[in-house]
């Protein structure tokens, strides 16, 4: 394969990753966070638990990132992603007959094993193979896929969700057919293996990389600091994301087809901080644009709070909302697509799927912790406050540790 033809192959497995994950996360996370006031109607049900779905999610997929990590080492990339693929779209097409909150529990966790096979993680890992010069922008483009889904999806159903005639359950259906066609055919047609590693028949691994071994990595402050680090973003994240449009809706007082709108500003930011962080990514070192992403989520926490006669109080003001959604949302992509590119700069590609698994664990169990709590804090208390302070003081832990993340000596392995 000539550089030019594996140019053109590389840009069109990323047209078809950006796709798969444009899909895979935005209908498994976004979508039903955003219908948490409308499964609280149908069911009956507290924020808490409504919450306890995603909470799932990210619980088990957090659980199984390890051995995915593995398994993608071990049997090929492309293998596992068209594995979740069909996982996530029967368990999609089955989501509207859901009668209760638990066909949904039960639902979510079959999610989370789609999600794990066929997200984040194997796609990170396929394009890191397909591109070197310009990795930092083609995995920002990749992460603002989710980004673009949530602040995209939510509002195409709209009109669906909130029609009387119809309701959520049309909307999900009307996304479960649009995922077999834009998501699990282009899978299996255009998804290719890059050109020095074949999918291995006998279990090893075709391709040479350099890097840190899985052992030698698991010795450094880095990582540790890196998988914390990301667990406390993932925690303040999530935590925003799962509960804001009850927030916006039941606290601040606005109409559906609003807090869906603003709930749409956010992903959409963030769709803005995934592409233009991970392109700045491509001139400084990924570290340090970290921190100042990291600085940015921390900023867009802050602005949800107000000072007032009666003392500090939560925004209801629709200007500062809007200030809360568009820093928020830009700290929130450029932070996720940095701890990709981190594990990628420290630690090199030798042992980047069972990497990626470990980092991707602790920060799901972050933000499954995340989502749980924040629902459970707000059942408890009757409102928000205490929730959205918790989120900002683990948004300042996180900014701590990834301050702590060092350069790690990268020895040139075969």
């Amino acid at each position: 394969m000539t550089e030019r033809e594996r140019s053109g192959k590389a840009i069109g497995i990323a047209a078809v990753c950006v796709l798969v994950y444009f899909f895979t996360n935005g209908m498994s996370l976004f979508v039903p966070q955003n219908l948490f006031p409308r499964f609280m109607e149908t069911f009956g049900s507290t924020a808490a638990e409504v919450s306890r779905t995603t909470a799932i999610t990210f619980a088990i997929s957090g659980l199984l990132a390890p051995f995915v990590g593995a398994a993608i080492d071990r049997f090929g990339v492309v293998r596992v992603i068209r594995a979740g693929l069909l996982v996530l779209g029967l368990s999609f097409a089955a989501y509207p007959a859901a009668r209760s909150l638990q066909d949904l529990y039960a639902l979510h966790a079959l999610i989370a094993i789609g999600l794990i096979l066929s997200g984040l993680m194997p796609n990170v890992v396929l394009l890191s193979h397909w591109f070197r010069e310009r990795r930092g922008t083609a995995v920002g483009v990749l992460v603002a896929g989710s980004s673009l889904a949530g602040a995209t999806l939510p509002v195409a159903i709209s009109p669906l969700v909130n029609n009387p005639a119809y309701g959520w359950r049309v909307g999900v259906g009307v996304l479960a057919g649009a995922f077999w066609l834009l998501a699990v055919v282009p899978g299996f047609i255009v998804l290719r293996e890059p050109p020095t590693q074949t999918a291995p028949a006998d279990g090893k691994p075709a391709w040479s990389a350099d890097g840190v071994s899985f052992a030698a990595a698991l010795r450094t402050r880095t990582l540790w600091c890196l998988a914390v680090g990301s667990a406390c973003l993932w925690f303040a994240i999530q935590a925003m994301t799962s509960q804001i449009t009850i927030y916006f809706e039941q606290e601040a007082g606005l109409a559906p087809q609003r807090a869906t709108a603003l709930y749409s500003t956010i992903l959409a930011c963030s769709v803005a901080g995934k592409f233009a962080f991970g392109a700045i990514s491509d001139r400084f070192t990924k570290r340090g644009v970290m921190v100042a992403t990291s600085l940015v989520l921390l900023v867009g926490c802050l602005l949800l709070f107000t000072s007032g006669p009666a003392g500090i109080g939560l925004a209801r003001n629709p200007a500062q909302l809007t200030a809360f959604a568009v820093i928020f949302g830009l700290g929130f992509g450029g932070s996720f697509t940095l701890i990709q590119l981190v594990a990628v700069e420290s630690f090199g590609q030798l042992a980047l799927g069972r990497i990626l698994g470990v980092v991707i664990f602790v920060d799901t169990m972050g933000g499954a912790l995340g989502t749980l709590l924040a629902g459970q804090m707000r059942t408890a208390t009757g409102d928000y406050f205490l929730t959205f302070a918790v989120v900002t003081v683990v948004a300042l832990v996180a900014v701590a540790n990834v301050l702590l993340i060092r350069p790690v000596t990268r020895p040139s392995t075969a």
